[in-house]
């Protein structure tokens, strides 16, 4: 058993999620940055979809009951255990009774523990993931809960450390065109990709609403709703973009002028307010990207 000491600002169980349903309006939710979580499963010898535990912020303590391993990815934070400095991205083993503290990162916002065995809590819908939007899964972690440990695991990798990139000031994401490009102006379209954004304090696992150049339509009807996806760029009447993260609408009735590419929304789900986002238009291989603008791999 785990025991939460400190619950910092948003703790969640996250998995891959629940693909395959938003036709029937479930959204896949799941960790935010996959990326991260998949690497911190691979540091304790999980299956990559094994359950985590997704830290925002830091400011997470929890307190085991039995020897074990862990592993933390993502935004990098100060690591103690019971009392000694510990580390990221690599196995760190604990002893029965040993407290683990994670402090607030110095850049990104998701810190990824993952649990030699798997954090073993009921699945909904085939996973354990807590989508904040629908209300599906585990609540949020408080002080005082307990969580099993699963027996999912593998052979311990041999490695120390992995060597992670480090966060970047400025991120660029590259996209897509998006379903409706067309319904913007053509300044808007070049202003997505000239100039920066800023990452606003509005944001959280279901988007990140963005500051920056104002978005043009040519097009100034209702659109019905549509599907939409990780990753989208919709716009609202005001147009200021929102990046669409895991736990986003399974339809949407603003236009989505581009879609981040999917490696890329990993590194989305770090970007912390007041942080500045670029977009570049991602090579398709056609010789033109949005409304005609030359591709840039």
């Amino acid at each position: 058993m785990i025991e939460v000491v400190r619950a910092g600002a948003l703790t969640t169980v996250q998995d891959l999620g629940r693909p395959g349903l938003a036709h029937l309006g479930v959204g896949r939710s799941g960790a935010a940055d996959l990326g991260s979580m998949r690497l911190a499963n691979r540091l304790v010898g999980n299956r990559e979809g094994a359950a985590c535990l997704e830290i925002t912020l830091g400011g997470f303590a929890a307190r085991f009951t039995r020897a074990g391993v862990v592993a933390l990815a993502g935004a990098p934070c100060p690591v103690r255990v019971s009392g000694h400095d510990g580390f990221m991205h690599g196995p760190i083993h604990v002893a029965p009774g040993d407290e683990l503290s994670v402090g607030a990162p110095g850049r990104g916002v998701r810190t990824y523990l993952a649990v030699r065995g798997g954090i073993d809590v009921p699945p909904v819908l085939g996973s354990r993931s807590t989508d904040m939007l629908a209300g599906l899964g585990p609540a949020p972690l408080r002080p005082g809960m307990q969580l099993s440990v699963g027996d999912d695991a593998g052979e311990l990798p041999n490695v120390d450390v992995a060597p992670v990139p480090a966060i970047p000031e400025e991120i660029v994401l590259r996209v897509l065109p998006g379903p409706r490009d067309d319904w913007f102006t053509p300044a808007a379209v070049t202003a997505l990709t000239a100039g920066a954004y800023e990452v606003t304090a509005q944001s959280n696992r279901v988007g990140i609403r963005l500051s920056g150049p104002t978005l043009e339509r040519s097009v100034t009807r209702e659109l019905p709703s549509e599907g939409t996806v990780c990753g989208a760029l919709q716009v609202p009447p005001n147009g200021q973009p929102v990046l669409f993260l895991a736990d986003h609408p399974v339809t949407g009735g603003y236009p989505v002028i581009a879609v981040v590419c999917e490696p890329d929304i990993c590194h989305a789900a770090q970007a912390r307010p007041g942080q500045r986002l670029r977009f570049r238009v991602r090579s398709t291989g056609r010789g033109h990207g949005l409304q005609g603008l030359p591709d840039r791999a």
